[in-house]
């Protein structure tokens, strides 16, 4: 049996189902049910409609990392397990991933799971102490080419397995999001050999060794494309590409090196019959390119009004955002004029999910969470 989730409102049982086999009995959040519900369980998805620029009832929210160090319930499993194994676990990983559906009623859940998570299979040794580190930094062309590119159901089959029980697991109202992270910002970590601000020797790598960049981008395209297939096989409704150090190139690099690796992912992607999400980090002054990619849907960070994205993207392309992540630790009253800010900023238009700018902060209080999911789908929801 996995671990159940624990809230500060009235709870009471209910059950999700993992498998034919197993069910995970849990306490949920009296004022949100579950999937238990057959209608619920069958409802169309907000989310999946606005990837698509079509009409909803109202916003669809979820929020980055909704899955979690914020949540008490999953403290309690990390408190027995480390991070490897919990992603590495199936049983524990869809437990993780279940929890702020669960306690929040959201409109869309996302695998948990990490964005360093392929690269073992291309040969690079991977650890967390508690970010990623390197074992031997990529600084050479021999480097690069001793890479190879894993067939994910032989190199991460614990990923596979958690989609396709969360598949089974979340009612069609609450789609899951796989994703995979962009190859510039994989290629960020394993150029410096861990994480970093400013990232200086992975950008130096372009510069000096800019043909050997350009393969080990494409290597990385090629493994991302392959990972996502994958997840989309296994049951993903939706693919997010987290780029989340695009913001440290301006245009001209971002255009050279960046882009067109990630539009190598997308164009890779791009028979399958699910929406695709970009999420270009701090890349305001990117979009004019960001729109070439191909994206469904473009996430935007708290630094561009979504008014100034959308007119910038398109009426074709939908936006998700971008709620200040700090705004959660708000008094209620300023998170709520926060949180109708960003609606009205987004306009009336089909097209907008509402997510924070980033991802969500650990000392972040749930209840905040539980106050914003309620206060966007209320406020979206009255037209």
């Amino acid at each position: 049996m996995l671990p159940g989730c624990s809230g500060g409102r009235p709870e009471r049982e209910c059950e999700f189902r993992v498998s034919e086999e197993a069910k995970v009995s849990v306490e949920a959040d009296e004022s949100r049910p579950a999937q238990e519900d057959s209608a619920t369980a069958s409802a169309p998805s907000p989310f999946l409609a606005a990837c698509r620029c079509e009409p909803v009832a109202h916003t669809p929210v979820w929020i980055m990392r909704q899955a979690g160090r914020y949540l008490p319930e999953y403290r309690k499993i990390r408190a027995e397990v480390d991070f490897l194994t919990l992603t590495k676990t199936p049983e524990l990983a869809v437990e993780v991933t279940l929890q702020p559906v669960r306690r929040f009623g959201m409109d869309a859940a996302i695998l948990f799971s990490d964005i360093m998570t392929p690269v073992e299979g291309m040969g690079v040794e991977l650890d967390f102490a508690p970010g990623p580190v390197i074992e031997s930094p990529i600084r050479s062309a021999a480097q690069v080419e001793a890479l190879r590119i894993p067939d994910p159901e032989e190199s991460v089959p614990f990923v596979l397995e958690t989609v396709r029980l969360l598949s089974e697991a979340l009612p069609a109202s609450a789609p899951l999001i796989g994703f995979a992270g962009a190859p510039f910002t994989i290629f960020c970590y394993l150029v410096q050999g861990g994480g970093s601000k400013t990232f200086a020797e992975a950008k130096a790598f372009l510069f000096a060794e800019p043909e050997a960049s350009h393969k080990l981008l494409g290597k990385l395209a090629d493994t991302m494309v392959r990972y996502l297939e994958a997840q989309a096989a296994a049951g993903a409704k939706a693919l997010m590409i987290f780029d989340s150090w695009a913001g440290l190139l301006g245009p001209e690099q971002y255009r050279e090196f960046a882009f067109p690796a990630v539009r190598r992912v997308i164009d890779g992607l791009r028979s399958l019959d699910v929406p695709l999400i970009y999420f270009p980090n701090q890349g305001a002054t990117l979009l004019e390119t960001v729109r070439e990619s191909g994206a469904d849907v473009v996430g935007i960070d708290w630094r561009l009004p979504l008014s100034d994205a959308r007119r910038i993207l398109g009426p074709d392309t939908a936006v998700q955002g971008n709620l200040d992540p700090t705004a959660l630790f708000a008094p209620r009253d300023e998170l709520a004029r926060q949180i109708d800010r960003v609606l009205e900023d987004a306009g009336p238009a089909p097209g907008h999910i509402f997510n924070l700018g980033h991802g969500i902060e650990r000392t972040t209080d749930p209840d905040a969470v539980a106050f914003l999911v309620d206060r966007v789908h209320e406020v979206s929801g009255r037209g």
